[in-house]
C-alpha cells in the first residue's frame, strides 16, 4: 500500500490523477494540496471538494494551497483547456456538505504521522511543494520516501515556451527549490507524459461499463479536454493525461524507465523554466544523493490497460 500526500490544481488532467488515486485499491490518499494552476486556488479547492465527496471520502483533510507563485507574479489561468470551474462543462455544486480546510502546518502534520511512509505526489505547479522547504527548512521532508513530480521537457518541445512545461515555466522559482533539495525523486517529464494518451474509445467505454462514482463526469471532461488539444495540436486524435502517467507510475514500477541525472531548472530569462539535464554518454559526476531519476521510456499499452481497470472500479 503507498501513502500518498498529493499536492493537485485539479484542472482535468490532476483531477483525473486525483480519481485514479481514489479509485486505485494500491494507493492510501492520506492529504491532497489544492492550490492554484490551471484554475484559481478556489476553484481547485472546490473541485477537490467535490471530487472527494463524489468518492465518498470527506475524512480526507484538504490543505489550502497558494494563490500564486513565489515571485508574486499574477497567475494565468487557461479555461480554454479546462473549462471555467476545471473540469471541462461541469460545474461543481456550490453546496455539498460542510468541508474543512486546513493550513499549510498540515502538511508536516501528515508527514511526521507516516515517517518512512510516504510519498508526495506533485503534479500542478511545484509551489505548494517547495513552500515547506521555505518555511521549515531543507529537512521538511525528511522522512518522505520519494517525490513523483510531473514537470519539465528532455530532448522535445516544451508546452508554453520552445522550452519549458507549463508546471515549471509558472513558477519555476519553486521548481528548482523542489529540484535542488528534494531527494528521490522520480520526474515525469513531457517526453513520456505527452505520449500518455488515452483513446476517446476507452472513455466511451467506461462512460457506458464503468461502476466508479466518476462515471458521470468522466467523457464529458475529457471531450472537453481532447476539443482543446485539437485546437492548440493539429491532428491529434486523443488526449494525454500527463498527471495520472505519473501517479499510474508509482502504482506500476515497471510502467516506466528512468535515467539518473542531476536535474536543474532556469529561473529567469528567456530559458525561463527549462529543465536541465547532462545526457552526454559520459555525464559529469555528481554526488549520488543528488541524482533524480528522469522517466525517459513508458510502456503506454500497460498505462492505457491500467487506466481501464481502475477507472471500472
Amino acid at each position: 500500500m503507498y501513502n500518498v500526500l498529493m499536492f493537485v490544481d485539479s484542472g482535468v488532467d490532476d483531477s483525473f490523477a486525483l480519481m485514479y488515486a481514489l479509485q486505485h485499491p494500491e494507493i492510501n490518499v492520506v492529504g491532497v494540496v489544492s492550490g492554484y494552476g490551471n484554475i484559481t486556488k478556489e476553484q481547485s479547492m472546490t473541485n477537490t471538494a467535490y471530487l472527494l465527496h463524489l468518492a465518498g471520502r470527506e475524512d480526507i483533510p484538504i490543505i489550502a494551497g497558494s494563490s500564486g507563485p513565489l515571485s508574486g507574479e499574477i497567475a494565468k489561468y487557461y479555461p480554454e483547456i479546462h473549462g471555467q470551474e476545471g473540469l471541462g462543462p461541469i460545474n461543481p455544486p456550490k453546496e455539498f456538505g460542510e468541508v474543512t480546510i486546513f493550513d499549510i502546518d498540515k502538511i508536516i502534520e501528515i508527514i511526521d504521522a507516516y515517517p518512512n511512509k510516504l510519498i508526495i505526489i506533485g503534479i500542478g505547479r511545484q509551489t505548494d511543494v517547495a513552500l515547506p522547504f521555505i518555511i521549515y527548512g531543507n529537512d521538511a521532508y525528511q522522512t518522505v520516501n520519494a517525490f513523483y513530480i510531473m514537470g519539465g521537457a528532455f530532448l522535445v518541445p516544451g508546452n508554453v515556451t520552445a522550452e519549458a512545461e507549463a508546471n515549471f515555466y509558472s513558477d519555476p522559482i519553486a521548481a528548482y527549490q523542489v529540484m535542488e533539495k528534494g531527494r528521490n525523486i522520480f520526474l515525469h517529464p513531457l517526453n513520456i507524459t505527452n505520449k500518455a494518451i488515452i483513446p476517446p474509445e476507452t472513455i466511451d467505454y467506461l462512460a457506458q461499463n464503468s461502476r466508479s462514482a466518476f462515471k458521470p463526469i468522466i467523457k464529458p471532461a475529457y471531450d472537453y479536454y481532447l476539443n482543446a488539444y485539437k485546437k492548440n495540436v493539429p491532428g491529434i486524435q486523443a488526449a494525454p493525461l500527463h498527471d495520472v502517467l505519473t501517479i499510474s507510475a508509482l502504482a506500476n514500477p515497471s510502467l516506466v524507465k528512468y535515467l539518473p541525472r542531476r536535474v536543474t531548472i532556469e529561473q529567469f530569462g528567456a530559458a525561463r523554466g527549462k529543465s536541465i539535464a547532462d545526457f552526454r554518454p559520459k555525464p559529469d559526476p555528481q554526488p549520488k544523493e543528488t541524482l533524480d531519476w528522469i522517466g525517459m521510456e513508458v510502456d503506454i499499452p500497460k498505462f492505457i490497460e491500467n487506466f481501464t481497470t481502475v477507472f471500472m472500479a
